[in-house]
């Protein structure tokens, strides 16, 4: 059965509509360093972005979330990585495209994010983003991959969850979109572990670029 037309997308935010890992690998690598520790590679680091702060923590320290010393190293990240959340963070090109063209059309579009609002809202302003919605991880007493967020998400935009599109780069947002009955929209090139085939997620769509993405949201011809 073919996947309906969006009347409203729905956007996960880091790794699938932002670009935010080289802030957060800066933050990562000032916690390395207060510990006296030498930078890590980026890629590594990207890998782990939307799995948030605690797997950061993890992989700069090897702290595991219950571990001693866990929750003071998550502040310290946060609050490095609170001090300039868009210094170098941008919209994954040519989802600029994308949200222009969608706001020419009026179309209703908002950010469901597990990103806690101190750091999601500021960003969100500082790259001059509108959405209709942001929900983040602290907004509803759950997060994805409840479905609960997405839902309000789409009550706020007067629309049924059925007209919506919710894509994500992770296995948690599938299972949010799924379970509140979207179409659940798959995106590679976000920040996925190598070892995790997205393809095998439960999704409705499977976008390997994000060229790929705007132009069947577009209805356009892809080049080549």
């Amino acid at each position: 059965m073919p996947t309906p037309r969006p009347e409203a997308l729905l956007f996960d935010l880091d790794g699938t509509l932002v670009d935010t890992a080289p802030d957060l690998a800066r933050a990562t690598n000032a916690l390395r360093e207060h510990h006296g520790l030498p930078a890590l590679p980026y890629a590594p680091i990207r890998a782990q972005v939307s799995n948030g702060g605690s797997a950061l923590v993890t992989l700069a320290l090897g702290l595991e979330k219950q571990a001693p010393g866990h929750d003071a190293a998550r502040t310290f990240l946060l609050e490095a990585y609170g001090q300039s959340v868009a210094e170098e963070s941008r919209v994954f090109p040519p989802l600029d495209r994308l949200l222009d063209a969608w706001a020419a059309r009026e179309g209703r579009w908002g950010i469901v994010t597990n990103k806690p609002r101190a750091y999601a809202a500021p960003l969100v302003e500082a790259l001059g983003l509108a959405p209709g919605v942001l929900l983040c991880a602290d907004d509803l007493p759950v997060k994805k991959p409840d479905p609960a967020p997405l839902v309000e998400a789409a009550r706020r935009l007067a629309a049924s969850p059925a007209e919506c599109w919710y894509i994500g780069d992770h296995l948690r947002d599938m299972q949010a979109a799924r379970a509140a009955g979207m179409a659940a929209v798959a995106v590679g090139y976000g920040y996925i572990e190598e070892e995790d085939d997205y393809r095998r997620w439960p999704a409705d769509l499977w976008f390997e670029t994000a060229e790929a993405l705007v132009a069947a949201v577009l209805e356009e011809e892809m080049a080549g």
